[in-house]
Formats: C-alpha cells, sequence, structure tokens
C-alpha cells in the first residue's frame, strides 16, 4: 500500500507539472489538429465509404513517432538538468516507484489526448453502424504503442541531461522498431534473407503488433510484446538512475 501511495504521488506531481506549463496543450491542440487534417483530407476519410476508423488508425503509430518522445524527453532530463534529480532520489521513495509514477503520469496524458478524439468515433456512428469492439481494440493497440515510445524515451531521458539529445535519440530507436515492420522494409529483406528471419525482424516491430489489434484481434502475444518491451526499458531505466546515484 505504501509503495501504491508513492507511485500515485509523484504521477499526480508529474501530472500537475505538465499542466502548469502550456507544453501540455499545445501537444495536444497540435496531435488533435495532424490527426484531424491526415485522417479527413489527406487520407479522405469520407471516401472510403465505409463506417470505420481505419484512415485515423493509421496515423497514430507515425505521428506518436514525434509527439510522444516530444512529451517523454523531459522525465528525466529535465531533473537532471534543474538539479532537482538528487533531491527526488534522496525522498523516502524506491527509484522503481518514482519511475512508474512518471511512467504513468505521461501515458495517461497521452491517453487524455486519445479520448478527445471521441468526435470522430460520434462520426462514424452517425455515418453507419461501425463495428466498436475494432474500435474499442484501435484505441487500445493506440495507447500500446504510446506506451512503448515513453518507456523507450525514459531510457533516454535518463542518459542524458539535455532534452533534445533524448528526444532525437528516441524518435532513432521508435523509428527503426516501426520501420522492422513496415512492409515497403520487409518486401527489401525477403529478397536477400530466408522468411524465418524476415519474420522474427517483423515480429519485433511494433507496427506489426498495433496492425493486428486495428484489425480488431486481441493476440495475448501482441500484449506480452507491448509489456515486455515497457517493463525491460523502465527496468533499464532503473539501471541507470541506480548507477548514477552511487556515483
Amino acid at each position: 500500500m505504501r509503495s501504491l501511495t508513492n507511485v500515485l504521488c509523484v504521477m499526480k506531481r508529474e501530472l500537475h507539472d505538465y499542466f502548469a506549463s502550456p507544453v501540455a496543450y499545445v501537444f495536444i491542440i497540435i496531435f488533435l489538429a495532424l490527426l484531424g487534417f491526415f485522417s479527413f483530407q489527406l487520407d479522405d476519410f469520407f471516401g472510403y465509404g465505409q463506417a470505420n476508423l481505419t484512415p485515423f488508425f493509421r496515423w497514430h503509430p507515425w505521428l506518436f513517432l514525434i509527439l510522444v518522445p516530444a512529451i517523454g524527453m523531459r522525465q528525466w532530463a529535465e531533473e537532471r538538468r534543474s538539479g532537482s534529480m538528487e533531491l527526488l532520489l534522496t525522498l523516502p521513495i524506491a527509484v522503481w516507484q518514482a519511475i512508474t509514477g512518471k511512467f504513468l503520469a505521461a501515458w495517461l496524458f497521452v491517453g487524455l489526448a486519445l479520448f478527445l478524439t471521441f468526435p470522430a468515433v460520434l462520426t462514424v456512428i452517425g455515418l453507419g453502424d461501425p463495428d466498436l469492439g475494432i474500435i474499442a481494440t484501435g484505441y487500445l493497440g493506440s495507447m500500446m504503442v504510446a506506451g512503448i515510445y515513453l518507456a523507450i524515451t525514459s531510457v533516454t531521458s535518463a542518459m542524458t541531461r539535455s532534452q533534445v539529445v533524448s528526444f532525437i535519440v528516441s524518435v532513432v530507436i521508435c523509428l527503426l522498431l516501426v520501420l522492422a515492420g513496415w512492409p515497403m522494409v520487409t518486401n527489401i529483406f525477403v529478397n536477400w534473407l530466408p522468411g524465418s528471419i524476415v519474420d522474427g525482424i517483423a515480429a519485433c516491430s511494433v507496427l506489426t503488433h498495433y496492425q493486428s489489434l486495428q484489425r480488431g484481434v486481441i493476440d495475448t502475444r501482441d500484449l506480452v510484446y507491448a509489456g515486455s518491451v515497457i517493463i525491460f526499458c523502465l527496468f533499464t531505466t532503473s539501471v541507470i538512475l541506480r548507477n548514477r546515484r552511487s556515483l
């Protein structure tokens, strides 16, 4: 119970910091504006003639690729730059509790941004009779991708004082995880690698598991993949912070 209380305290502190600055509002506005443009204009949402959110969800991994690291890059880099990390780590809380609280705060913030896309759901309901189960798994997939990106950014943020460096490195890593399952990339590998190796590379991709949820299929392998990446990245963050505290 004490551990949960500490995690919640850190999470509340982080959420307050997000909304105490204009960063949160700028993120939400840019995310909604870009998602609306790509889904309804660039992807010709109404031209599909079907009441579903396939064009809408298609852009999430790519938009998150830039926007989510922009949110997560400050998790530890800002603490190190301002010198408050030493203070935070001397408080009577475990390192993993601080890491979990910061991660959950950022994840909830992205979840709020996704919640504000509900007009898109109301639009397709008004246009026809969509499969709400597929829409729900689409949102689940989006949260999964956001969680993976945030966990990766947590590692890069713990490694440097510079938010810019954290942002760039996390974007590159997340991009590699996306491209590993992108058909244009896997088709290149097929020409000179055995099919089993190509399948293994694709299985490591965020895009592969996300597309499965987009189709309305909840496969435990997709959830295990997301959970494993998130836990591994948060554990790596704890190792980095423990080493810095011991110096």
